[in-house]
């Protein structure tokens, strides 16, 4: 199938937003493919935003922040405190924050959680993204979870083997928190980055849902 490229040079700057809800959510969806960019337009500036980790959970984010993107030429990484699982009825805060992240830069690439995705506190950063990026390209990414919420993306990014291992062993190695839940752990991560691979005729991929793109 024929690939879409940006229409940026290699060796140009691209201004990159990565939203997530809560710590971990960001390296989930879409650590693989952050990792490709930065591999290929290594003049990258990236805002990294997680709206909601407190204690152990925001020193986590920090520093798996700073390990995704220690190839970047530049990144910011800022942590906030919102109340987890309450983001709709905690709304006009949530939306302030989104705005405020909006007002700062010009952003190439918005990176956010799916507006379909059955986590409430994804579902609304989803959707505050499409409302406040209104002329950017927005890629949301999926989260595997026991809701069982995963479509079909429109979107694949292929991530060649190193990538996709960095990948796993950057989230594993992160989040020493989360390892006590069934669901979180090497196998999760690298099957769905096959199931995606196998759905774009690669062997690794991670899958986005895009609203818009113009080629």
């Amino acid at each position: 199938m024929l690939g879409a490229h940006f229409s940026v040079a290699v060796g140009e700057s691209l201004r990159v937003l990565c939203l997530g809800a809560h710590a971990d959510d960001i390296e989930i969806g879409a650590g693989g493919t952050i990792l490709r960019l930065l591999g290929e337009y290594p003049a990258t500036v990236v805002e990294w935003v997680v709206l909601s980790a407190e204690g152990e959970r925001a020193e986590e984010a920090e520093s798996s922040a700073g390990r995704f993107l220690v190839d970047a030429k530049e990144y910011h990484v800022r942590i906030e405190a919102c109340r987890e699982n309450f983001f709709p009825y905690d709304g006009a805060a949530v939306k302030e924050l989104v705005a405020d992240v909006g007002s700062s830069a010009n952003f190439d690439i918005v990176i956010c959680p799916r507006r379909k995705d059955l986590h409430q506190d994804h579902r609304l950063l989803g959707e505050l993204a499409l409302n406040t990026f209104r002329d950017h390209l927005i890629l949301e990414y999926e989260i595997p979870k026991y809701d069982a919420d995963l479509s079909s993306p429109n979107l694949y990014v292929p991530l060649d083997p190193v990538v996709t291992e960095r990948k796993v062993e950057l989230i594993v190695d992160g989040f020493p928190s989360q390892r006590h839940k069934p669901w979180f752990d090497a196998e999760t991560f690298r099957g769905l980055m096959r199931l995606r691979g196998v759905e774009c005729n690669e062997r690794f991929a991670e899958g986005f849902h895009v609203h818009k793109l113009v080629l």
